[in-house]
Formats: C-alpha cells, structure tokens, sequence
C-alpha cells in the first residue's frame, strides 16, 4: 500500500511485479490471490503484472554483461570459511573467485558426480556502493559476490533458478522503475543492488525504506502468526476497518478508503518506528 501511495501522489505509474522465481515456494495461485487482494483494498495498477518466472531470457542476457564466475561451496563451506578471523561478517569468504581453470575443472567434475550445479556469483569490484533513500539519507554498504544463478542439488526444484538480485535489478531497468518503496529489513541489499545495475548501465533508483509491521515479539509479520491475510480478516472485520487500521499504520486516521487514504497521506507522518499489527 505505501508503494502504491508513494506512486500516485507522486504522479508515477504504479507497477505489479510477482517475483516469483523461486521454483519451490512460487505458485499462481498466490498471485492471484495477491492481485484479488489488492483490488479488495481499492488498489489500482498499472498494466503489465510481470512474472518473473517469464523472464529468464532477460536475466540470462543481463549475466552474459557481468564478471562472474562459478561458486562450488555448498553452505557449509561458506559457514567455515566465514568462521575465519579475517573474514568480514556476512560476506562470501571468495572461496572460488580466484581458482585456476584447472582447479575451476575438478571442482565442477566433483559437483556434477554429486548431482549438484554450482552457482554464479558476481565478481564485484568495489566492497562498498552508495545510494539514496528518502528517510535514511545517503547510505553505504557493502557489495558483496552475490549470488546471481542458484547452483544445489539437481533433485531440488530452486537448483538453477535465477537470484533475486539479479532479477529485481533486470526487472527495474526493463520497467523504467525510478523509485522502490519496500520494508527496512532490505535496506541492507540495496548497495549490491545498486552496484548491479550500474555495472548493466542502468539508471539507480531512489529508495524509500519503510519499517516493518511487526507481531507481538517484534518479528516480520508473517503467517505462523494467525489471521494476517486478507482473507482471514475479512472474516473477523469489514474492509472499511481493515483499510481503517492500514491507514493508522502509516499515521493517518479516519481513512474509510484507499482513495481518502491516498488524499490525507503525507511521507513525514510515517513514523520510523516498526507498527505492531494487533
């Protein structure tokens, strides 16, 4: 909703995107069912929807652009290396960006008897990246060689599928998209993200971070939590009240619509605080 609000009063088009590439998790039917919601809400789009499970053609024409090379590691692997004293925090160790052709060979021949695929990382040349955003200023962070392709086991349905930095970054170029609105929590990803599509010549965004709606404990709101679906409240309350509360969460009260909501709004009444959804 506040992608939504940020767009319109703003003069933008406002873009549906499913990101849908994790072959695991992913389904249509969740995104129809997203797509309902927001029409319910009185949230209007801009046409096309894009699935992300359409463009694969994209992002293997994006990687064809990048320095990359092949991750042989499997998770554990990672975790040692990253136990290191001299490794960064959070960062890949660069186990594999530096191996011979020799050693890149029997590494990928080792996989393959393994039934595994490995992954694609981005050779990143800068370890910090600088971007905009609305309440946090200008913030730096780290670029890390993140994953671009999924490598796995075979048997496993997210063995091969594209990244979500990757894809988003493709996607925004493809879009046009000039301002992301998403939760804090991704703030953190937004340099690596930056650094990406400067490395493909494209435009960076400006970012807006919001705080996240949060449960009793503090966690993202999620749906090990009870009735936090549309669904699901609209079987306890009306939409009226429901569109009421969403409207208190961004400081606005007495909304009883989208519309009045999208009239009243103003980005300074957002608090930086995290919203507890009760």
């Amino acid at each position: 909703m506040l992608a939504w609000l940020f767009a319109r009063q703003s003069g933008r088009k406002f873009y549906i995107r499913v990101e849908d590439i994790d072959s695991e998790r992913s389904s249509m039917e969740s995104a129809r069912r997203q797509l309902e919601d927001l029409a319910t809400l009185g949230i209007e789009w801009d046409e096309p929807v894009i699935y992300q499970h359409e463009r694969g053609d994209a992002y293997a024409a994006a990687l064809e652009q990048l320095d990359t090379y092949e991750c042989y590691c499997s998770r554990r692997d990672i975790r040692e290396a990253a136990s290191a004293p001299h490794a960064q925090p959070g960062m890949y160790p660069g186990t594999c960006r530096d191996l011979t052709e020799e050693e890149r060979a029997y590494r990928r021949s080792q996989l393959a008897t393994e039934g595994r695929l490995p992954a694609i990382r981005l050779r990143a040349l800068d370890l910090k990246w600088t971007v905009s955003d609305y309440y946090k200023g200008e913030f730096t962070g780290p670029v890390d060689d993140v994953i671009l392709k999924r490598g796995g086991n075979m048997n496993q349905a997210q063995a091969g599928d594209w990244a979500y930095n990757l894809a988003v970054v493709v996607d925004d170029g493809a879009q046009n998209i000039d301002q992301i609105v998403r939760g804090d929590d991704l703030l953190g990803s937004a340099p690596a993200q930056a650094y990406l599509a400067d490395q493909l010549g494209l435009p960076q965004p400006k970012y807006i971070h919001v705080p996240l709606v949060v449960n009793a404990q503090g966690n993202r709101l999620a749906k090990r939590d009870g009735a936090v679906t549309l669904r699901d409240m609209l079987a306890r309350r009306t939409i009226t009240e429901i569109i009421g509360q969403l409207a208190s969460s961004v400081g606005v009260e007495g909304a009883t619509s989208a519309d009045e909501l999208m009239r009243k709004f103003e980005p300074d009444m957002l608090s930086g605080e995290q919203f507890l959804w009760a």
